[in-house]
């Protein structure tokens, strides 16, 4: 199983906050630094105040060298497709060929409103999802020297030099996820590299699998060409007391995060995740909420990776 880092920023972290972490993942031995795509904090004051996602990442990438790099999940509402193309594929540059796009609908009303965002019904928002993650495969794939051209309901590209390339070819890995509802799932069976289940039980994420497995099927594609991954809240650490106090940095209860998260011990969290595992996982987002415990990050790669 591989591990990934995944923070929140918008609940109130620098840049450095940021790249601290992403480099003490990096020296961890973690496949990748994740982050979210929010501009409000969710029930606190977020200070300093949130970072755009495709900024703060490139400029990680100048200052890391071999840990990956994405969102779970950029907001199709936040970004037209052409501009957010050509970030990526900036940042994919910037690193080397380094980045995931992780792509979803946008669900948060209240950040729309605080920022001057459109916050459309939900019918139109998973529309111009589906148009945004077609336009940037699009753009992306264009033979260099060719034209890209998408008459979409919502967005339309007309006669694009889809340009910048990404480094990674044929483009930077797709990561879709949620539910598995046969509208997602049948996209991700089109255009998914991997698809994330966030904070469900591991039998919803077997459902869910199964959905994708489904889907990927009626295509006439491999399902086992798609990585089925997980994210979790982590809350580790070697003892009672230090685990209480975690839990109490992020503002939750012991009891609550090892029902609902990855919470415990070393032999507790190897045991959960066996259960994700079994249920098809074999790539795990492990969610830190408190960017400034960085011991909290290298005791789970000393105690828990080399298990898995």
């Amino acid at each position: 199983m591989e591990f990934r880092v995944f923070v929140e920023p918008q609940q109130g972290a620098t840049y450095n906050d940021q790249l601290a972490v992403a480099r003490t993942a990096e020296a961890a031995g973690y496949g990748a630094f994740f982050r979210s795509d929010h501009y409000a904090a969710m029930n606190t004051e977020g200070l300093p105040g949130p970072t755009d996602s495709w900024v703060t990442l490139g400029g990680i990438a100048r200052e890391t060298s071999t840990i990956r790099l994405g969102t779970l999940v950029t907001s199709a509402t936040f970004r037209f497709p052409g501009p957010l193309a050509i970030s990526v594929a900036e940042v994919d540059q910037m690193s080397g060929g380094r980045v995931e796009l992780g792509l979803g609908a946008g669900w948060f009303e209240r950040e729309h409103a605080a920022y001057a965002i459109p916050f459309p019904d939900v019918k139109t928002r998973f529309d111009r999802f589906e148009e945004t993650l077609r336009i940037v495969v699009g753009l992306w794939e264009t033979p260099v020297g060719s034209t890209f051209d998408f008459p979409g309901e919502h967005l339309t590209v007309t006669d694009s030099p889809a340009l910048p390339k990404p480094v990674q070819t044929p483009r930077p890995p797709i990561v879709l996820g949620g539910a598995a509802k046969k509208r997602g799932a049948a996209l991700a069976a089109e255009l998914a590299d991997e698809f994330n289940v966030p904070f469900v039980p591991a039998d919803e994420a077997r459902a869910a699998f199964g959905r994708i497995d489904a889907a990927c099927e009626a295509r006439g594609r491999d399902p086992r060409s798609i990585v089925r991954s997980a994210a979790l809240v982590l809350c580790a650490g070697p003892d009672e007391p230090t685990i209480a106090r975690r839990a109490a940095a992020i503002g939750r209860e012991v009891s609550e995060l090892r029902e609902n998260g990855l919470a415990g011990s070393a032999a507790e969290i190897v045991d959960k995740l066996g259960a994700y595992a079994d249920a098809g996982v074999t790539r795990v987002y492990l969610q830190i909420l408190d960017q400034s415990d960085l011991e909290h990050i290298e005791w789970v790669a000393a105690e828990v990776m080399p298990q898995l």
